[in-house]
């Protein structure tokens, strides 16, 4: 036995236990290293991108549609609950995309690993254009099934459809590009994601705009701006939906399913990859076939395989999973995400509160309606542009530079900081000075993009194997959107204790406790900047 290259040598018979791993590495490097861009490229490029700010607009426009549905639905209501959304309902409407998103992230992330990255992806977005356009039309139908009820029963479906994008859209992306800009490449796709959040108050101002004179003659008239609202967030994936269909599912992706077993059917049948590295090796012109050797007695294999080359299988998800080195990334990158969103979506969902306290909410009762719910859009955009976008992008320009573990780390800490000043400093800062309430939330805001908001996303679609990679990543992004509803059903319902928005200090104090919990659980995560995807998760830990 040759122990330098793994053959097996008995009687004139070799058998090399990896020739099949090797050559499949091989050929995943060249991938790696002949990928430029290309018009797919683009098209893929522009699809993702697409979808995260198609779904950045579907979840963010609920904050301006609950807002509206108050004027709408309770007009007439007495004292403080006058055009306001009963806190039960703005829940119910609010954490119902996070429901969905969990339940298809999870679901549609195992599916993309078992049917095709491709086809499952263009069926998340066939099933959010369908719940968009019926939550537009949401309404009252029965008594006691009223319409924030039906608003809620498709907007979960709508989280459905929505939660495939995330692992489906980095296993996609990770899987197409080049070691040298997969991080880059997929951090672009998902800043489009600071797009959307912009968009969703830049078209709500066009359509009050349009609607300004009708609706302060008669209220009711906003019953059609909300809804053009919502109905607006399916035209950016109908203008995609011929390209998603048309995608097809990586080489990498493709050439795990054609082997999926490897050599484990214990058969010494060489395979046409052996065949295509023997055609290698023959000169070339050459037209002489390269001498066989003769055919080895079937005892001598018998003798061989069982004793020297025992059969590779691949494992199972348990399998893999049920080893403490492979399961505490998969927890590092689960609870970093739970933990980060935690605190965005507690802050983002809920952004009328912040905007109120920098002064551009107005007053609900005195003004009129259309320029109360305008105020509040401004205070969205600049809240965004201010301190999300920026983030967003500078991820994207630093990821290849700085790496994905570090920036995380560097976000989780500042965001420990940030919100340990906002939060034992609230009230003395909102009170002397509504400038730097202003410039620290911003800054908060940069380092939740220019940080793990980013890489949580990015990281998943990188460090496991591709066999498991959607569905890794599809837990991984289910536990922040269970960060996300705890957020919202939880912590932000006792916000008003001791009296309105009294008790926001303490909850960025806890805020701050989850981005002490996210930076110390990065630590279990592999940094993954310049490796190929095999080096990363070592392809023959899949293998037993």
């Amino acid at each position: 036995m040759h122990k330098g290259d793994n053959t097996v040598d008995d009687g004139g018979v070799q058998v090399d236990a990896d020739q099949e791993l090797l050559q499949r590495q091989y050929e995943l490097a060249q991938l790696d290293r002949s990928s430029r861009a290309n018009w797919e490229m683009i098209k893929k490029l522009t699809v993702c991108g697409v979808a995260f700010l198609n779904d950045a607009y579907d979840m963010f426009a609920i904050n301006i549609v609950a807002m509206i549905l108050g004027f709408v639905y309770y007009n007439d209501a007495a004292g403080s609950a006058q055009n306001t959304v009963p806190k039960k309902w703005d829940t119910l409407i609010k954490i119902a995309v996070q429901i969905g998103c969990l339940l298809g992230q999870l679901i549609m992330g195992r599916l993309g690993d078992k049917v095709g990255r491709t086809t499952v992806y263009s069926a998340g977005l066939m099933i959010a254009i369908i719940t968009t356009i019926a939550s537009a039309f949401s309404s009252s139908m029965v008594k006691g099934f009223n319409v924030f009820i039906v608003l809620f029963i498709w907007r979960v479906l709508l989280g459905f459809g929505i939660g495939s994008d995330y692992p489906l859209t980095a296993t996609i992306v990770s899987e197409y590009a080049s070691v040298h800009n997969r991080g880059k490449l997929m951090a672009a796709v998902f800043s489009f994601q600071g797009f959307g959040n912009v968009l969703a108050p830049i078209v709500s101002i066009i359509v009050l705009a349009c609607f300004a004179q009708s609706v302060d003659r008669d209220v009711q008239n906003l019953d059609y701006v909300w809804r053009i609202i919502i109905g607006v967030g399916c035209i950016p994936g109908v203008s995609t939906l011929y390209w998603r269909l048309t995608m097809t599912d990586s080489e990498r992706f493709r050439h795990v399913n054609d082997n999926e077993l490897g050599p484990s059917d214990e058969s010494t049948t060489v395979d046409s990859e052996s065949e295509k590295l023997l055609a290698q090796q023959t000169p070339t012109g050459s037209t002489s076939p390269v001498p066989e050797e003769p055919a080895p007695d079937a005892a001598e294999v018998a003798l061989v395989i069982p004793d020297e080359v025992q059969p590779r299988r691949v494992k199972t998800f348990t399998q893999y999973f049920s080893e403490w080195r492979h399961l505490k990334v998969l927890l590092g990158t689960s609870i970093a995400w739970f933990s980060l969103d935690v605190a965005f979506y507690g802050i983002n969902l809920n952004s009328s509160i912040v905007i109120g306290a920098i002064g551009f909410a107005g007053d609900i009762k005195a003004d009129r309606p259309s320029r109360y719910i305008i105020r509040n859009c401004l205070g969205n955009i600049i809240i965004n542009i201010l301190g999300s976008v920026p983030g967003y992008w500078i991820s994207v320009f630093t990821i290849e530079r700085l790496g994905r573990v570090r920036i995380q780390l560097l976000g989780f800490a500042a965001l420990t900081v940030l919100y340990l000043i906002l939060g034992f400093a609230y009230h003395q800062i909102l009170d002397k000075s509504s400038g730097a309430f202003i410039f620290i939330f911003s800054l908060a805001q940069l380092f939740q993009n220019f940080g793990p908001n980013v890489t949580t996303f990015v990281i998943p679609g990188e460090v496991f194997p591709t066999r498991f990679r959607s569905t890794a990543h599809g837990i991984s992004a289910a536990m922040g959107k269970l960060g996300a509803i705890v957020a919202q059903g939880g912590f932000l319902q006792l916000k008003d204790i001791g009296g309105k928005d009294e008790w926001i200090n303490h909850l960025l104090q806890i805020f701050a406790l989850f981005m002490l919990l996210g930076f110390f659980v990065t630590f279990w995560i592999p940094e993954s900047k310049g490796k190929t995807l095999e080096e990363i998760c070592d392809e023959r830990e899949e293998y037993y």
